[in-house]
């Protein structure tokens, strides 16, 4: 069960239990309670103000911000444009990869430096694994995910879940991705980024998260 929406059970193996987006009109809030020990909340697009913990941060498209431990929650307002903003909820540990935004796009010459695929390409994206489990958020567009050698076709409000070891692509488009990725508790040789068999050597995935 590699892709789930918010409010679905996730598989057992998931670190990340809960998600969801959330769109915050011009000049509107929201109070967000927490759900889970670990919190993570990236702001796709907008600016607004984050409130938690008795502190306060501006936010802008990009913004990347872990809850404090033990934080009761956040509030986030929007200025004066709407706001989407991505939550993600969990038991992850302290050493994580990656996280942040990722947009796909197709074109009529797609190239990659990643591991050679059968299928079908139309988007300069790379079929690679990682040293941990990674979840891609889509909150614009749509298009074909492959993860674990399936094809997945993905919108607005579909999470990726690919345990570690196992290779994802993102290599169709047709309405252009706007995604968050979030790379979870590193393992193993703990390397991070994205690692392809002709350069880092075999891939080993953790045959049990699928």
């Amino acid at each position: 069960m590699p892709v789930f929406r918010s409010g679905d059970v996730v598989p057992a193996w998931c670190e990340l239990t809960f998600f969801e987006v959330a769109e915050i009109p011009a000049g509107g809030s929201r109070d967000f309670a927490r759900r889970a020990p670990r919190e993570k909340l990236i702001v796709g697009r907008g600016q607004c103000r984050i409130t938690g913990a008795g502190e306060a941060q501006d936010g802008a498209e990009g913004s990347n911000l872990d809850l404090p431990p033990g934080s009761a929650g956040f509030t986030v307002t929007a200025t004066d444009e709407p706001v989407t903003v991505i939550r993600m909820c969990g038991h992850w540990g302290e050493e994580t990869g990656g996280s942040g935004l990722f947009s796909v796009t197709e074109s009529a010459h797609p190239q990659d430096g990643g591991d050679p695929v059968t299928y079908p390409k139309a988007a300069s994206f790379d079929s690679h694994f990682h040293d941990c489990d990674e979840y891609w958020i889509v909150w614009e567009g749509a298009g074909v995910a492959i993860s674990e050698g399936i094809a997945y076709e993905v919108g607005l409000g579909d999470c990726v879940a690919t345990g570690m070891g196992h290779h994802h692509d993102f290599p169709q488009a047709p309405q252009p991705v706007r995604a968050v990725y979030f790379e979870t508790t590193l393992e193993g040789a703990k390397r991070r980024g994205h690692l392809w068999e002709h350069t880092h050597g075999p891939a080993k995935p953790n045959r049990e998260r699928v």
